[in-house]
Order: C-alpha cells, then sequence, then structure tokens
C-alpha cells in the first residue's frame, strides 16, 4: 500500500466496559464509503493503550472485514516488546494491510530503546511500519537523527510526526530536514488536525488524521485540494472548521471532542471512551452539538 493521502482515525467505541463491536463496523463502514486512502484502528483516539489482547485482536479483525478493501493499518503499540510483537502476529492474521507503531512506556525511553524496539519489530514482521511520533501521548520526542536510523530498517514506510511550526518556511524547513535523512520510499504523515493543510502545504505525503475517523468528508476535501496543489482552497476548508480546532484545544485535546460528536451524530453510544475517561460534561457536549449542527455535519 501507499502511505499518502488521508489515513482516517476511527474511535473504539465502548459500551458498558466492552467494545461496541456493531458501532466500530459502523464507524469503519462508513470510512470505507466516504473513499478515505487507509484506516488506522487502534492509534491513540481508538484507545489501544486501554484494551486486552484479545480486544485489540477483535477490533482489528472488524476493521478488516468491514474495511471493504480500504487498506488497514493496525496500531500495535504495547508496553513490553513481546506484547508488541503478540500485536503484530494478531494484526498479520487479521489481514492488516500495515502497522502503527508507538513507543510506549511507563519510565522513560531512551533513543537506544525505542530503536531496539523498531528493529524487533522490523525484524519480525513483512508488514510495513508507520514511525508514530506523538509525544502528548508517549512523553518520547523523536530527534530527526533517530528518524533517519529507524528509516534504514526495513519495512519502515512512513513517519508520522507532530504538528509543524505556525511559520510556513520553518514548517517547510522541518519537512525537509526529515526527507534529508529517511530514504526516499519513505513517506512523511503529519498529524494534529488544525495544522494539517499547513502541514500537506508544507510538503507533507500524508494526514493522519483524527476528525477523518468520525468525519471523513471535510478531511478528504482538505487532503485532496492539498495533495492536488489547491493549497488555498485547503486553508479555507481547514478554517471553516476552525471552531472544532478551538473546541480541541479547550477541552485539553482532540479525543473527548471527537467523542462526543461521534455519540451527538448516533455513530457511538454515550459514555464511549475507556474509564476513568469520562468524556466531556454536559454543557461541554452542548457546546461541541452546537458546533456540528452549525457547520452542518450528519450521522
Amino acid at each position: 500500500m501507499k502511505f499518502t493521502g488521508l489515513s482516517a482515525f476511527p474511535l473504539t467505541p465502548l459500551a458498558d466496559d466492552a467494545v461496541d463491536e456493531a458501532a466500530f463496523a459502523r464507524l469503519v463502514g462508513r470510512l470505507a464509503a466516504a473513499g478515505v486512502d487507509s484506516i488506522t484502528a487502534l492509534g491513540s483516539t481508538g484507545s489501544y493503550a486501554y484494551l486486552s489482547r484479545e480486544e485489540r485482536r477483535r477490533v482489528a479483525g472488524l476493521a478488516v472485514e468491514h474495511a471493504a478493501g480500504t487498506p488497514v493499518i493496525v496500531g500495535v503499540g504495547a508496553l513490553r516488546t513481546s506484547q508488541v510483537l503478540a500485536n503484530v502476529r494478531d494484526a498479520e492474521e487479521a489481514g492488516a494491510s500495515g502497522l502503527l507503531l508507538a513507543p510506549v512506556s511507563y519510565q522513560p525511553l531512551t533513543e537506544e530503546d525505542v530503536f531496539g524496539l523498531f528493529r524487533a519489530v522490523s525484524d519480525s514482521t513483512a508488514l510495513p511500519v508507520v514511525v508514530y511520533d506523538n509525544p502528548a501521548t508517549t512523553h518520547f520526542s523523536f530527534t530527526v537523527e533517530l528518524y533517519g536510523r529507524i528509516t534504514q530498517l526495513p519495512g519502515i514506510a512512513s513517519v508520522k510526526i507532530p504538528p509543524l511550526p505556525d511559520d510556513p518556511e520553518q514548517a517547510r524547513t522541518r519537512v525537509q530536514a526529515i526527507r534529508d535523512v529517511v530514504p526516499g520510499h519513505v513517506t512523511v504523515g503529519v498529524s494534529g488536525d488544525a495544522k494539517a493543510a499547513a502541514g500537506l502545504a508544507a510538503g507533507c505525503d500524508a494526514w493522519y488524521s483524527v476528525i477523518g475517523g468520525t468525519l471523513p468528508e471535510p478531511a478528504l476535501r482538505i487532503t485532496r485540494a492539498s495533495l492536488e496543489g489547491r493549497f488555498e482552497e485547503a486553508a479555507r476548508e481547514s478554517a471553516r472548521l476552525a471552531p472544532l480546532w478551538e473546541l480541541f484545544t479547550e477541552f485539553g485535546g482532540s479525543l473527548r471532542v471527537v467523542a462526543a460528536i461521534a455519540e451527538h451524530l448516533g455513530l457511538a453510544p454515550k459514555a464511549c471512551l475507556p474509564l476513568p475517561i469520562r468524556g466531556l460534561d454536559e454543557g461541554q457536549r452542548a457546546r461541541v452539538a452546537a458546533v456540528v449542527d452549525e457547520l452542518g455535519f450528519l450521522g
């Protein structure tokens, strides 16, 4: 598969402390029908760190089953390398097209720890691997030099980078610095939804998208316009979604907001996040609902 375009990260909704398989299957089916380029199950938006191995195995299988041929990337991060490798085997058996690997830890990790983790996965599978750099959740920040070392390993196909600087020239410089150290076949994908249009304009190949997992249509408009060189159009569409980006910032990140959107649209049961994550309160949910309705999104 090509690690380009829009990769949509769906929620893994829970009901009564169990994965709501029907709701998850519907979310995946909507993404496939919308025409996203890939679906990333069990990313941070998919609450992978809160699920058991058996739950993760089942979710991976459901994602492939309901993706209607859309490539599925499966998150395999875990605390111990042996657990990661078990998740890799489960993703392979489920029919995944690729793997997403975050360096997850309780104790702080060194660069050698992280390189060793990626080498172990690279040695164990023929599936392509996305390097997941998300310091907001893992509390580990990759250096450009570490990108270069890891992407020399067989099978490393893409790097998912944090949001780029606001200044366009600085953003382009950052992307070029990464490209200078990674092989030509390795794509660079931006995350941080509010900065995605700017990241694609700065030269990124892909958008690894939270909002795209629940609202694929506006995310696709931004992605398609950007990759076709219509950067002003993409920027306007992103600006139209500014009320959503503002809620992400105000409410401490995207997960609770996206869960509230899915619940408001009837795509997930109420209180669909794994405890102890309680989601937004009723007043906050009302504000999310008002923004969703004002923007004209339908379930």
